[in-house]
């Protein structure tokens, strides 16, 4: 399956009044490498017909403003209307956050349909 792994760095944006990161960042984080793999593969006016459907992060290690982070996204399944991507945030290394998230190819009305075959052929 498509991955893409995209370096970045916590910015001050990122952290709340504790001085860790918010945690709405690991998805923000995780979105910019969807958005480079669509890129990188091609894909990237498919972007706006690819609502999320469901998001989730379980967070492991702190992480501050200025880390140096990687971000590596997976693509873990690919099914007729939808693609699950997982996705691990690491500073040196060591494992910071680590999440899913699926989104659903829709039409205009925001009704699911299908992904088109050279989408589901690029991903795989």
């Amino acid at each position: 399956m498509a991955s893409h792994r995209e370096r970045l760095r916590v910015l001050w944006i990122d952290t709340d009044a504790g001085g860790r990161i918010h945690f709405t960042a690991a998805f923000r984080w995780a979105e910019a490498a969807e958005l480079a793999l669509y890129r990188r593969l091609g894909l990237i006016e498919h972007v706006p017909r690819l609502p999320r459907r469901h998001v989730e992060a379980d967070y492991r290690r702190v992480l501050v403003f200025d880390d140096e982070i990687d971000v590596t996204l997976t693509v873990a399944a690919v099914g007729t209307t939808s693609i699950t991507y997982a996705w691990q945030i690491a500073r040196d290394g060591e494992l910071a956050v680590e999440g899913r998230h699926t989104v659903v190819h829709v039409d205009e009305e925001g009704r699911a349909q299908p992904l088109a075959d050279d989408v589901r052929a690029a991903l795989a």
